[in-house]
């Protein structure tokens, strides 16, 4: 066996976990002027967004007026740009929420975040994910590891953008969960047929006749009217659900990847039976199943519904969320939207593991119950919690203090200077 590439890094600031949260969090601490590492697991940057192709990143705006922007707004505009498309009209409120998201070229934004996070200084590490860490007198002594590499890097703060709070749980933070989880899905795209001349119902019918028959399978498709037609109008993407799919392991990540694909088979095979189908093809596959739920870390504060849905505004609040209840389930999903005038907030002590030092979280595993999370989950919340934890990270590094001892109004300063919106 080859002998691993040794390196050592010295940095103020590491986050781990290139996702949604964590390439906003690594440009907001080096913008800041932190020496700043990331280290992802995978090949490129944006998570769900691009891995994992849900991208129609949600939501900015609120009851007609902005409410999330800062780097991940700044990026999402350079992609639309820059891909010649525009943008929803955010004027007025939406009779549906997901008109409010905005579409953007998956490759197009992966290409655009990487080349701002070399613009900042950022140090990439793709394929490396933290072996073993352990305090230090100046913070952590973190050992990564990846193909032909072993790291060494010493760092002041660390951020956990992980989506699980692996961090976290590996230094033994308690999480939470509970025993059921939200589907997957894995995101695809098909061509080859016009639904205009589609015989809706009949259709229909052999959608149902192959459910009997267990040719396809509850969960293989999800839309709201249950229509076939409409599977197929939206050329499959993204309303598969891939029940139990977990990213919390190795194991229950290529077990999540092997039934979406096994899903996508049988959906192609069933549809290449309809009559005026057979010619239908995969135009594109993501290479995992995109996953809504793991582990949430058991914060200094647990966000409840109640919280989220009463738009509480939290005294260490730095960031805003906005977004229905969205918990999807076997039954399907039927979103809950909030009531007219409310935008829900994220505090400080949402992104600090309790009792932690030196620590914090953004994303997905925010500190919150299952349906308050249902909600903070999505890709703008997601953003303004990793600017926000990128502010207090580089701030605390500064100071040689821990998240919860930088004084509020510096971070929520810093955060305006960087084009955030602040509660």
């Amino acid at each position: 066996m080859a002998t691993s590439e040794r390196l050592t890094n010295e940095v103020d600031v590491l986050v781990v976990g290139g996702g949604t949260a964590g390439h906003v969090a690594a440009l907001q601490a080096a913008r800041a002027g932190a020496k700043t590492l990331l280290l992802e697991r995978g090949p490129q940057l944006g998570g769900t967004m691009t891995t994992g192709g849900v991208s129609v990143p949600g939501l900015f705006h609120a009851w007609g007026q902005q409410i999330i922007a800062g780097i991940g707004w700044e990026l999402v505009e350079r992609a639309v740009a820059l891909d010649g498309a525009t943008l929803p009209d955010f004027s007025a409120a939406p009779a549906h929420h997901w008109v409010h998201q905005v579409t953007i070229n998956g490759p197009l934004y992966t290409a655009l975040a990487e080349e701002a996070c070399l613009d900042a200084g950022v140090h990439l590490c793709y394929y490396e994910f933290p072996l073993d860490a352990s305090p230090s007198p100046k913070g952590w002594l973190v050992e990564s590891v990846g193909p032909g590499v072993r790291r060494r890097i010493w760092c002041r703060q660390v951020i956990d953008c992980t989506g699980g709070a692996d961090f976290a749980a590996a230094l033994g933070f308690p999480r939470l969960r509970d025993n059921q989880i939200q589907p997957g899905t894995l995101t695809f795209t098909l061509g080859g047929y016009d639904t205009e001349a589609l015989d809706a119902d009949f259709i229909q019918q052999r959608y149902e006749q192959a459910l009997r028959d267990g040719v396809l399978q509850r969960g293989d498709f999800s839309t709201p009217d249950g229509r076939f037609i409409s599977f197929l109008q939206c050329r499959g993407r993204n309303v598969n659900h891939i029940f139990g799919a977990d990213s919390s392991t190795a194991v229950t990540q290529t077990a999540a990847n092997i039934a979406g694909r096994a899903c996508l088979l049988r959906l192609l095979r069933f549809i290449r039976s309809l009559p005026g189908c057979e010619n239908t093809c995969v135009v594109s596959l993501q290479p995992e199943t995109a996953v809504r739920e793991s582990y949430r870390i058991l914060g200094e504060t647990v966000i409840t519904v109640e919280d989220y849905t009463s738009g509480r505004v939290f005294e260490d609040a730095l960031c805003y969320a906005f977004y229905p209840v969205d918990l999807h389930t076997e039954e399907g999903c039927v979103p809950e939207p909030l009531q007219e005038g409310v935008v829900p907030s994220v505090p400080l002590r949402a992104l600090v593991p309790k009792g932690s030092r030196n620590l914090l979280v953004a994303g997905r595993s925010v500190s919150s119950d299952r349906l308050a999370n249902s909600a903070l989950r999505v890709q703008a919340p997601a953003m303004a919690m990793g600017q926000a934890a990128g502010a207090v990270a580089v701030l605390a590094a500064q100071q040689g203090a821990t998240p919860l001892d930088v004084p509020l109004e510096q971070v929520k300063a810093l955060l305006r200077e960087h084009g955030a919106i602040v509660p």
